[in-house]
């Protein structure tokens, strides 16, 4: 009887840590990414400026720059509960960007480790 309760326990403990992995944030590679991308479409915005999405930007990307006043009501537009997927260059505006999407109650967030910078490295398009 114990062993089939610890068995139980064990199980709960596993699906609990799945379903924890489906919300909140993740820093992925570019191969993590494109999978994430392909099996659930999602939000996928793009931080930088509209001048660095113009000269290149990941297909389906849309443009809401980090720094423009209304970013936060641009983003409030979005389904929070759908999954986010942002990015920038290098990394360092999707991170801000994550902090303020977790603040406005975004579920699950998925940001591209290194940004376009790595996306171009790993041979990836830009449009």
């Amino acid at each position: 009887m114990k062993k089939l309760i610890f068995i139980l326990m064990f199980a709960g403990m596993f699906v609990s840590c799945e379903a924890q992995q489906q919300k909140g944030v993740e820093l992925v590679s570019v191969k993590q990414f494109t999978e994430d991308i392909a099996k659930d479409k999602g939000q996928l915005i793009d931080v930088r400026t509209p001048k660095e999405y113009k000269a290149g930007h990941i297909s389906g990307a849309t443009n809401i720059h980090l720094y423009d006043k209304d970013f936060n009501e641009r983003i409030n537009k979005l389904d929070k509960d759908e999954t986010v997927y942002v990015y920038c260059k290098a990394g360092g505006r999707s991170s801000e960007a994550v902090d303020l999407l977790k603040i406005n109650g975004f579920q699950h967030i998925v940001e591209l480790r290194g940004g376009t910078d790595a996306w171009t490295e790993e041979g990836q398009p830009l449009e």
